[in-house]
């Protein structure tokens, strides 16, 4: 294996080769980073610390927050440092590293996203049984699958990528290690590989966003029967996942589903489903349910009256 990577380390191109235009980026993304960070901690700590958040929603969702911060992390820091350097290098364990991580955060999060799909659906379509199905053993068991499933997707995804030989040129045209950009770097044929690849990814994502889509097709349809307040109050909790489900999908399908290219825009789309969705998360969850901003106002509450002690 060692023969075929004579690569030692890949150069970033980065967002921009102007220096003036990469330094404001730093102030932003950093003030960004710090956000994201800051929000999803904030609805992981409320969940945490509230009597009144303890249903299976609010145990997905501050796993969800916490799969957020991670997955942010894997590629925003290193974005934020190499805005301000010359030589934006990482090595190729360090490379197969942050790929590995970023599809395993990525993975985990589209399995999340299925699973807070199905609680919806047996909360509004079966809510006399709803504790009953999903009690605490369910949740766990659930969450659990989501971090194996996620772990599944991206050992197969590197063990493809890194079965490539790197034997020439080592300039990504990204900012961070991700399956498309390295595939254009490899020295041999790789369709095969790139049609594993989109089986893998693509195939994954594909299916989620079906199950996810036809889970909620089933909840519409339910509603119908529905007081108008009854229909409301469904329609809102729902509505701040469809949105997460859209932001996340949407740019992922948009890269690993259509041929490889460079297309300049594709850094465009990668800064906003690593960087501006987890920003978007917290917002949108806290904002559009009650029960969250009343649990956040008492944390807060809380908070304050500690520190006055």
């Amino acid at each position: 294996m060692a023969n075929t990577h004579n690569v030692t380390e890949f150069i970033f191109l980065g967002l921009s080769p102007n220096q003036e235009v990469e330094t404001v980026c730093f102030v932003l993304f950093l003030l960004l980073y710090t956000a994201i960070v800051l929000g999803n901690l904030l609805i992981v700590l409320t969940v945490m610390t509230s009597r009144s958040l303890g249903s299976p929603l609010y145990f997905f969702l501050s796993y969800l927050s916490f799969v957020e911060i991670c997955y942010s992390s894997t590629s925003a820091p290193k974005l934020i440092s190499d805005l301000l350097a010359e030589r934006k290098a990482i090595s190729l364990w360090g490379c197969m590293t942050q790929l590995f991580f970023i599809h395993f955060f990525g993975g985990t999060e589209v399995f999340l996203l299925t699973v807070m799909a199905y609680d919806r659906y047996v909360a509004i379509c079966r809510p006399l049984n709803y504790t009953t199905i999903m009690n605490r053993q369910v949740c766990a068991m659930l969450v659990g699958a989501a971090w194996v499933g996620g772990f599944v997707h991206s050992f197969a995804q590197v063990l493809l990528i890194f079965r490539l030989p790197f034997c020439g040129p080592n300039v990504i045209n990204h900012y961070f290690c991700d399956l498309l950009p390295l595939l254009e770097l490899a020295c041999s044929d790789t369709f095969l590989i790139s049609l594993l690849i989109v089986a893998n990814g693509g195939t994954m994502a594909v299916i989620s966003f079906v199950v996810l889509l036809f889970s909620y097709v089933v909840i519409l349809l339910h509603l119908r029967t529905r007081s108008s307040e009854g229909r409301r109050k469904a329609l809102s909790t729902c509505g701040s996942h469809i949105t997460v489900v859209m932001l996340f999908f949407g740019p992922c399908i948009f890269i690993y589903l259509r041929p490889s290219t460079t297309l300049s825009v594709d850094k465009m789309v990668a800064v906003f489903y690593t960087v501006i969705t987890p920003l978007l998360n917290p917002v949108i969850y806290s904002l559009r349910n009650a029960e969250m901003k009343k649990a956040m106002k008492r944390l807060w509450i809380r908070t304050m009256k500690l520190d006055e002690k």
